[in-house]
């Protein structure tokens, strides 16, 4: 049995659905919102790319080291972006989040500590999982201050690790959060999200 199974998760006026070609219409204009697959330090697919990037994900899914989700308004079931549990490692408990990506009208909102409260939630209190790690482009500053902003610690920089899809070789910064730490993290993404806007 799959270390992660297929789970709807909801708070807050958003929802995690597992990703599925059904999907595809809403990624699509997800990511044209922004013209999100321009942005260098990102794995947005281009339109043309859109069921492909699905198929891929399926594909992960079904080989066990990745879990897509789609990730939707609950109100109008719009889809506001993606995120992804990867890397999964059942007998180490664990998982790295990231293929996080959303339209720009949903940026710097809610959407995304949501989404990673219920992705660390879920994680650390029904997977039962030892660690949860992220990994991002040493240009991505934005996600950078994201991911500390969650509480995650800087575990170091992997350099010359990936390519770009302009073809450049980039370093990758790599993070992580215990168990031990998720309380405390928890208790700060809570009073973020609590915080008048």
């Amino acid at each position: 049995m799959a270390f992660v199974q297929p789970i709807t998760l909801s708070a807050r006026g958003v929802d995690l659905v597992p990703l599925g070609l059904n999907h595809e219409g809403g990624l699509r204009a997800a990511a044209a919102d922004g013209e999100l697959w321009n942005i260098r330090v990102t794995s947005v697919p281009e339109p043309e790319q859109t069921r492909s990037y699905i198929e891929s994900a399926l594909s992960m899914r079904e080989a066990g080291n990745r879990f897509a989700f789609a990730v939707l308004e609950s109100a109008t079931g719009e889809l506001l972006g993606c995120t992804s549990y990867h890397d999964i490692v059942p007998a180490i408990k664990r998982i790295e989040i990231g293929y996080t990506w959303y339209r720009k009208s949903s940026q710097r909102s809610h959407v995304n500590t949501t989404s990673k409260l219920l992705l660390l939630t879920h994680a650390f209190e029904s997977l039962g999982c030892h660690v949860v790690g992220w990994r991002t482009d040493n240009f991505n500053f934005i996600s950078q201050v994201a991911i500390e902003r969650l509480g995650a610690k800087k575990d170091g920089v992997i350099r010359g690790h990936a390519l770009r899809r302009d073809g450049t070789i980039r370093d990758t910064v790599m993070y992580s959060m215990r168990s031990g730490e998720w309380p405390e993290a928890k208790s700060q993404l809570l009073y973020l999200l609590d915080k008048p806007r």
